[in-house]
């Protein structure tokens, strides 16, 4: 009985993954839970595939977030906040369409996927943007959240 406990403890240990998810060191993972109304008028082009909307309120995220329709009653919401490096006077991002242009250096992600668009290949580490949950009620609500 003995050898049994310490054999299964032993598998136990050795089957523990070490790697932990790199997570971004530049932006916080704040907790918070927002309300977007698609019958508002700043928030009604989310009813059409393929948009876009920066919510900017002071609720959501570390400096807004963008919201996009990526197809029937599915949507993406990621951080505004340029996710390689700290929040400052430049890192709000600009959006273009189907991307999002950091001004501090130029870096252009999607905002369907989130994945940077022209990443350097000078060997550094470089984040996509950071991802918040979507929940959409099926008519005219959708619950942003982390």
């Amino acid at each position: 009985m003995k050898r049994i406990i310490i054999l299964s403890i032993l598998f136990l240990l050795l089957s523990c993954d070490k790697n932990q998810t790199n997570r971004n060191p530049y932006l916080q993972e704040l907790g918070f839970r927002f309300d977007l109304n698609l019958n508002l008028p700043l928030y009604s082009p989310l009813s059409n595939p393929g948009t876009t909307v920066f919510v900017g309120n002071a609720q959501v995220g570390t400096r807004g977030a963008f919201v996009s329709n990526a197809g029937i009653d599915i949507f993406r919401v990621f951080e505004a906040s340029c996710p390689n490096h700290a929040p400052n006077d430049c890192s709000t991002m600009i959006l273009n369409s189907t991307s999002v242009t950091c001004s501090c250096d130029d870096y252009e992600y999607s905002t369907i996927t989130g994945q940077m668009l022209n990443r350097p290949e000078d060997g550094k580490r470089y984040y996509d943007m950071l991802e918040y949950r979507a929940s959409y009620n099926g008519s005219d609500l959708i619950v942003i959240s982390n």
